[in-house]
C-alpha cells in the first residue's frame, strides 16, 4: 500500500518493539522518531512519507541522534510485516488506509492524527482484529485535562457556562483542534440527554447566550505548540483549566508509552485514557 493521500500481543527480538513511523518528516514524525531512536525499548525499522514528499528516497538523519539515519520509504505494504507497532501522525486519508492494513496483517497502530472524520472514527472501532490506540492528543497532561473537565463538568452542571480556547501554529490546519473536540466531548458527556449547541464564533447583534451553548475558539500564530483552556463561567465565580504544550516531545513520549502498553494488549480500540488508567 503506497501513501496517496487482530492479532497477538508480542514484542521483537530480545524483548525490543520493532517500530514503524509514518509522517516521519512531519513535526509530530520527527519527534517520535527522535525518541524512539534513543529508547533501547525500541527499534526503528522504517520510516515512511508521502509519494510526492521532496526527501523521498534519501536517508534522514535523526535529529539530536548521531550516526543514526533512515531510508525515507512510501510503501507501507512492503515493509509493514518488519513491526510490531506502526505509529501514524500522517493525515486522515492515509491514518484510515494504514489502519485497514494493520487490522489485516494483525499490526498495533498508535494513531495521533487529528480531524479524522466522526464517521470514519466510528467505522474504524468496527474493524474486526483492529488493535490501536486513537487519540486526537497523547499528551499525558492533555488525557489528565480530559478526565478533570469531565469531572468538573459533572459536578457543576446546568449552573456554569463551558467555554473552550486553543492556541497553535500558523500552519496548523484544522480548526477547532481535535483536542478541543475532545475536551467538548468531555462536557457533552457530563449530561448526555442535554441539547447542546456548538459555536465556533460569535459577531454582531447574537442575543444574549443560550444556556445550552459550548463555545469552542481557535486561535493561531506564531510557533504555538499547542495550548487548550477550558472555562466553567457560574455565578460570582470562574473556574479555568489550562495545558500549555511548551514541546512536541511530550506528544511523542505519550505516544511512545501507547506502544509499549498496547503490545501487552488484545484486540481492540483504546484511547490514552486506557494507557494512563483513567477510567
Amino acid at each position: 500500500m503506497t501513501w496517496d493521500g487482530g492479532g497477538t500481543p508480542k514484542k521483537g527480538v530480545a524483548g525490543v518493539i520493532r517500530l514503524i513511523v509514518t509522517g516521519a518528516c512531519g513535526r509530530m514524525g520527527t519527534a517520535v522518531l527522535k525518541l524512539a531512536a534513543g529508547d533501547p525499548d525500541f527499534k526503528v525499522t522504517h520510516i515512511l512519507e508521502a509519494r510526492a514528499h521532496p526527501l523521498m528516497g534519501t536517508r534522514i538523519d535523526v535529529p539530536g541522534v548521531k550516526g543514526v539515519s533512515f531510508l525515507l520509504e512510501d510503501d507501507l505494504e512492503a515493509c509493514i510485516d518488519d513491526c510490531e507497532v506502526i505509529v501514524d501522525f500522517s493525515e486522515p486519508g492515509a491514518a484510515q488506509a494504514f489502519f485497514g492494513l494493520a487490522a489485516s496483517r494483525g499490526k498495533a497502530m498508535i494513531i495521533g492524527t487529528t480531524a479524522i472524520p466522526p464517521g470514519v472514527l466510528e467505522e474504524m472501532r468496527k474493524t474486526r482484529g483492529a488493535r490501536a490506540v486513537i487519540s486526537p492528543n497523547m499528551s499525558i497532561g492533555v488525557n489528565l485535562l480530559f478526565s478533570l473537565t469531565g469531572r468538573a463538568a459533572a459536578v457543576l452542571g446546568k449552573g456554569y457556562d463551558a467555554e473552550i480556547v486553543e492556541m497553535h501554529h500558523r500552519l496548523k490546519k484544522d480548526a477547532p483542534s481535535g483536542t478541543a473536540l475532545r475536551l467538548r466531548d468531555a462536557i457533552k458527556g457530563a449530561e448526555p440527554g442535554r441539547p447542546w449547541i456548538d459555536v465556533t464564533g460569535r459577531h454582531g447583534l447574537v442575543g444574549e447566550r443560550k444556556a445550552d451553548e459550548i463555545g469552542l475558539f481557535a486561535l493561531r500564530g506564531g510557533d504555538i505548540v499547542g495550548e487548550h483552556t477550558v472555562i466553567f463561567a457560574g455565578p460570582g465565580e470562574r473556574i479555568e483549566l489550562t495545558h500549555r504544550a511548551y514541546s512536541r516531545e511530550n506528544f511523542a513520549r505519550g505516544a511512545l508509552a501507547a506502544a509499549k502498553w498496547i503490545v501487552r494488549q488484545g484486540s481492540g480500540i483504546y484511547d490514552m485514557a486506557d494507557v494512563l488508567g483513567l477510567k
